[in-house]
Protein backbone atom coordinates (compact mmCIF):
# COMPACT_ATOMS: atom_id res chain seq x y z
CA UNK A 1 0.00 0.00 0.00
CA UNK A 2 1.25 3.42 -1.19
CA UNK A 3 2.10 5.97 2.04
CA UNK A 4 -0.80 8.10 -0.15
CA UNK A 5 -3.49 5.62 0.03
CA UNK A 6 -1.94 4.52 3.75
CA UNK A 7 -3.00 8.16 5.03
CA UNK A 8 -6.19 8.27 2.98
CA UNK A 9 -7.65 5.37 4.67
CA UNK A 10 -6.60 6.51 8.26
CA UNK A 11 -8.25 9.95 7.49
CA UNK A 12 -10.90 7.94 6.31
CA UNK A 13 -11.09 5.76 9.10
CA UNK A 14 -11.05 8.97 11.84
CA UNK A 15 -13.31 10.26 10.33
CA UNK A 16 -15.79 7.27 10.33
CA UNK A 17 -15.50 7.38 14.27
CA UNK A 18 -16.26 10.54 14.70
CA UNK A 19 -19.03 10.47 12.63
CA UNK A 20 -20.19 6.97 14.47
CA UNK A 21 -19.40 8.98 17.88
CA UNK A 22 -21.77 11.80 16.79
CA UNK A 23 -24.54 9.53 15.64
CA UNK A 24 -24.84 7.57 18.40
CA UNK A 25 -25.02 10.17 21.52
CA UNK A 26 -26.16 13.32 19.56
CA UNK A 27 -27.85 12.42 16.51
CA UNK A 28 -30.89 14.11 17.55
CA UNK A 29 -34.96 13.81 15.92
CA UNK A 30 -33.91 14.44 12.27
CA UNK A 31 -31.49 11.56 12.60
CA UNK A 32 -33.53 9.09 14.48
CA UNK A 33 -36.32 9.60 11.96
CA UNK A 34 -34.30 9.29 9.08
CA UNK A 35 -32.84 6.04 10.25
CA UNK A 36 -28.95 7.03 11.16
CA UNK A 37 -27.20 3.70 12.44
CA UNK A 38 -24.50 4.07 15.31
CA UNK A 39 -22.00 2.94 12.12
CA UNK A 40 -22.96 5.40 9.25
CA UNK A 41 -24.17 2.60 7.07
CA UNK A 42 -22.34 1.10 3.86
CA UNK A 43 -24.33 0.68 0.55
CA UNK A 44 -23.15 -2.24 -2.04
CA UNK A 45 -24.04 -2.33 -5.54
CA UNK A 46 -22.93 -5.08 -7.66
CA UNK A 47 -18.62 -4.21 -7.48
CA UNK A 48 -19.01 -0.91 -5.83
CA UNK A 49 -19.58 0.17 -2.29
CA UNK A 50 -19.71 3.41 -0.69
CA UNK A 51 -19.14 4.24 2.93
CA UNK A 52 -18.95 6.24 5.86
CA UNK A 53 -20.38 9.06 4.23
CA UNK A 54 -20.79 13.04 5.22
CA UNK A 55 -21.60 16.43 3.95
CA UNK A 56 -19.64 18.45 6.22
CA UNK A 57 -20.73 22.81 5.98
CA UNK A 58 -19.47 25.90 7.06
CA UNK A 59 -19.17 26.58 10.55
CA UNK A 60 -21.11 29.25 10.02
CA UNK A 61 -24.67 28.65 10.08
CA UNK A 62 -26.00 31.69 8.74
CA UNK A 63 -23.32 31.07 5.61
CA UNK A 64 -24.21 30.20 2.17
CA UNK A 65 -21.05 29.03 1.42
CA UNK A 66 -20.16 25.66 0.04
CA UNK A 67 -20.30 22.38 1.83
CA UNK A 68 -17.84 19.43 1.36
CA UNK A 69 -18.90 16.01 0.62
CA UNK A 70 -16.63 13.26 2.63
CA UNK A 71 -17.03 9.52 1.57
CA UNK A 72 -15.26 6.26 0.90
CA UNK A 73 -15.55 4.19 -2.40
CA UNK A 74 -14.61 0.75 -3.40
CA UNK A 75 -14.05 -0.83 -6.25
CA UNK A 76 -13.86 -4.57 -5.92
CA UNK A 77 -14.48 -5.24 -9.81
CA UNK A 78 -11.40 -5.49 -12.34
CA UNK A 79 -12.28 -2.23 -14.44
CA UNK A 80 -11.80 1.21 -13.68
CA UNK A 81 -14.64 2.86 -12.82
CA UNK A 82 -15.42 6.68 -13.09
CA UNK A 83 -17.87 8.07 -10.31
CA UNK A 84 -19.45 11.33 -12.57
CA UNK A 85 -22.05 12.72 -10.44
CA UNK A 86 -23.19 12.99 -7.14
CA UNK A 87 -26.57 14.31 -6.19
CA UNK A 88 -28.58 15.25 -3.14
CA UNK A 89 -31.93 13.46 -3.57
CA UNK A 90 -35.09 15.79 -3.82
CA UNK A 91 -32.94 18.94 -4.02
CA UNK A 92 -31.79 18.68 -7.64
CA UNK A 93 -28.51 20.05 -6.34
CA UNK A 94 -25.49 18.44 -7.58
CA UNK A 95 -21.16 18.51 -6.28
CA UNK A 96 -18.75 19.43 -8.31
CA UNK A 97 -15.98 17.14 -8.43
CA UNK A 98 -12.69 17.41 -8.79
CA UNK A 99 -10.08 13.68 -8.89
CA UNK A 100 -7.07 15.63 -7.72
CA UNK A 101 -6.54 17.95 -5.32
CA UNK A 102 -5.30 20.98 -7.69
CA UNK A 103 -9.37 21.12 -8.34
CA UNK A 104 -9.78 20.83 -11.60
CA UNK A 105 -13.04 19.74 -12.55
CA UNK A 106 -13.88 15.97 -13.76
CA UNK A 107 -14.86 12.70 -13.00
CA UNK A 108 -13.20 10.92 -9.98
CA UNK A 109 -11.66 6.80 -11.06
CA UNK A 110 -12.36 4.63 -8.63
CA UNK A 111 -9.59 1.70 -9.44
CA UNK A 112 -10.43 -1.90 -9.85
CA UNK A 113 -9.61 -3.75 -6.88
CA UNK A 114 -8.98 -0.43 -5.24
CA UNK A 115 -10.50 2.34 -2.93
CA UNK A 116 -10.64 6.49 -3.30
CA UNK A 117 -11.55 8.62 -0.38
CA UNK A 118 -12.76 11.64 -1.23
CA UNK A 119 -12.58 15.02 0.91
CA UNK A 120 -9.56 15.80 3.60
CA UNK A 121 -6.17 17.04 2.71
CA UNK A 122 -4.97 15.89 -0.34
CA UNK A 123 -7.79 13.94 -1.40
CA UNK A 124 -10.11 14.26 -4.53
CA UNK A 125 -12.98 16.30 -3.47
CA UNK A 126 -16.72 16.85 -4.04
CA UNK A 127 -18.35 19.63 -3.21
CA UNK A 128 -21.54 21.57 -3.20
CA UNK A 129 -21.94 25.23 -3.93
CA UNK A 130 -24.52 27.24 -1.75
CA UNK A 131 -24.85 24.43 0.57
CA UNK A 132 -28.06 26.10 2.18
CA UNK A 133 -29.99 25.87 -0.26
CA UNK A 134 -29.32 21.34 -0.42
CA UNK A 135 -28.72 20.25 3.23
CA UNK A 136 -29.52 21.32 6.59
CA UNK A 137 -27.05 20.48 9.80
CA UNK A 138 -28.49 17.87 12.09
CA UNK A 139 -30.21 16.02 9.03
CA UNK A 140 -29.16 12.49 7.29
CA UNK A 141 -29.78 13.24 3.76
CA UNK A 142 -29.88 10.69 0.44
CA UNK A 143 -26.79 11.25 -1.69
CA UNK A 144 -26.92 9.59 -5.09
CA UNK A 145 -23.35 8.40 -6.47
CA UNK A 146 -23.55 7.93 -10.44
CA UNK A 147 -21.01 5.18 -11.78
CA UNK A 148 -19.84 4.60 -14.94
CA UNK A 149 -20.82 1.16 -14.91
CA UNK A 150 -22.77 0.35 -11.94
CA UNK A 151 -25.36 2.89 -12.31
CA UNK A 152 -26.72 5.11 -9.38
CA UNK A 153 -25.67 4.18 -5.70
CA UNK A 154 -27.81 5.60 -2.98
CA UNK A 155 -26.61 6.46 0.69
CA UNK A 156 -27.53 8.25 3.53
CA UNK A 157 -24.91 11.23 4.68
CA UNK A 158 -24.68 13.19 7.61
CA UNK A 159 -24.81 16.43 7.93
CA UNK A 160 -22.50 18.12 10.18
CA UNK A 161 -20.97 21.54 10.75
CA UNK A 162 -17.17 22.16 10.09
CA UNK A 163 -16.47 22.37 13.97
CA UNK A 164 -14.20 20.28 16.18
CA UNK A 165 -13.90 17.03 14.70
CA UNK A 166 -14.91 17.81 11.60
CA UNK A 167 -12.66 20.50 11.11
CA UNK A 168 -10.16 20.12 9.00
CA UNK A 169 -13.05 18.27 6.63
CA UNK A 170 -15.03 20.98 5.79
CA UNK A 171 -14.80 23.04 2.60
CA UNK A 172 -11.68 24.72 2.15
CA UNK A 173 -13.46 28.04 1.07
CA UNK A 174 -15.42 29.65 4.18
CA UNK A 175 -16.70 32.99 3.71
CA UNK A 176 -15.75 35.85 5.97
CA UNK A 177 -19.42 37.10 8.04
CA UNK A 178 -21.29 39.69 6.37
CA UNK A 179 -20.23 42.82 7.56
CA UNK A 180 -16.73 41.65 8.52
CA UNK A 181 -13.84 43.03 6.34
CA UNK A 182 -11.75 40.36 4.85
CA UNK A 183 -7.82 40.95 5.36
CA UNK A 184 -6.01 44.07 3.75
CA UNK A 185 -9.65 45.26 2.55
CA UNK A 186 -9.69 49.42 2.61
CA UNK A 187 -10.78 51.58 5.61
CA UNK A 188 -12.44 54.13 3.47
CA UNK A 189 -15.75 53.03 5.92
CA UNK A 190 -14.93 53.82 8.84
CA UNK A 191 -16.78 56.28 10.74
CA UNK A 192 -15.48 59.40 9.76
CA UNK A 193 -15.86 60.57 13.81
CA UNK A 194 -13.87 58.65 14.90
CA UNK A 195 -11.54 61.64 15.89
CA UNK A 196 -8.95 61.57 13.30
CA UNK A 197 -7.34 64.90 12.74
CA UNK A 198 -8.80 66.34 10.00
CA UNK A 199 -5.26 67.14 8.34
CA UNK A 200 -4.81 63.34 8.17
CA UNK A 201 -7.80 61.58 7.45
CA UNK A 202 -7.21 62.36 3.47
CA UNK A 203 -3.62 59.94 3.87
CA UNK A 204 -5.70 56.88 5.21
CA UNK A 205 -5.15 53.90 4.12
CA UNK A 206 -1.25 53.96 3.84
Amino acid sequence: MSRSLRRGVLAASALSLSIATLSACGAGNDAQTLDIKPDNAATAVGDIKVQNASVVTQPDPASKGPAAINVTVFNNGTKDQQLTAITVVGTGKSAKLAPSAAGAAGPITVPAGGSVVIGGQGNPSAVLPSSREAVQDGNAQILSFDFSATGKVELNAYVVPAKGAFESYGPTEQPSPSGTPSPGSSESGAPSGSGTPSGEASHAGH
